[in-house]
């Protein structure tokens, strides 16, 4: 029986989704997924008036262990998947900060989004469902949060598409932090102080990274 997606985005979410897109989504979610149902939508437990940053990456990991429906992040105690421990040698050497724990939902409670613009994929398969129709789903939450003069970070092709939705001086861009691509430009791109600096320019807090 499909997955009835709707029901499972918080409620303040609701009014950026169209139906038909989710029901399309549910309809190729055949056999197995990650994350589970109920972390899909775990990003967007952070209310849309909440977000400052958006962090922006391609799909959640393709294993169980680290699969927990917040881009990037992985629950605590576990260890680091490459990308994550790429990240956190970036943010040592942008801004200093030694950070060992890769469940980062102390940022999500900073205002941080960290959204995948696909959000399942086949166990075992990177990038399987960025076919399924999900990019019609994400971008226009993207696109809504850009008009909101939301702070983004964009790590990987497809979510350096985005940026063309962001005002001038509001996104930063950079390959993903994969072992695959981090020494192509992700390394060395500081973008944990450039966010802040942005944030301070706006008159927002800076986030507690």
């Amino acid at each position: 029986m499909p997955v009835n997606l709707f029901s499972l985005i918080p409620p303040q979410w609701q009014k950026f989704a169209d139906i038909s897109v989710l029901d399309h989504i549910s309809k190729n979610l055949s056999g197995e997924f990650l994350p589970n149902t109920d972390s899909i939508f775990k990003a967007f437990k952070l209310p849309p008036d909440q977000v400052k940053v958006l962090i922006l990456g391609q799909d959640p990991y393709p294993n169980a262990k680290d699969a927990m429906g917040l881009a990037f992040s992985v629950g605590q105690n576990q260890q680091l998947p490459a990308s994550l421990k790429n990240i956190f040698i970036e943010l040592q050497d942008d801004l200093n900060i030694i950070r060992s724990n890769g469940d980062l939902s102390d940022w999500l409670d900073q205002g941080v989004m960290l959204l995948n613009m696909s959000l399942t994929v086949t166990p075992g398969v990177p990038a399987s469902h960025s076919k399924i129709g999900w990019q019609k789903f994400t971008q226009p939450i993207v696109e809504s949060l850009a008009d909101k003069g939301v702070v983004s970070v964009l790590w990987g092709s497809q979510a350096q598409e985005m940026s063309k939705y962001f005002k001038n001086g509001d996104s930063f861009t950079a390959p993903h932090p994969s072992p695959l691509s981090a020494h192509r430009g992700f390394f060395g791109s500081k973008p944990f102080s450039k966010v802040n600096d942005r944030l301070r320019e706006k008159g927002i807090a800076p986030i507690k990274w």
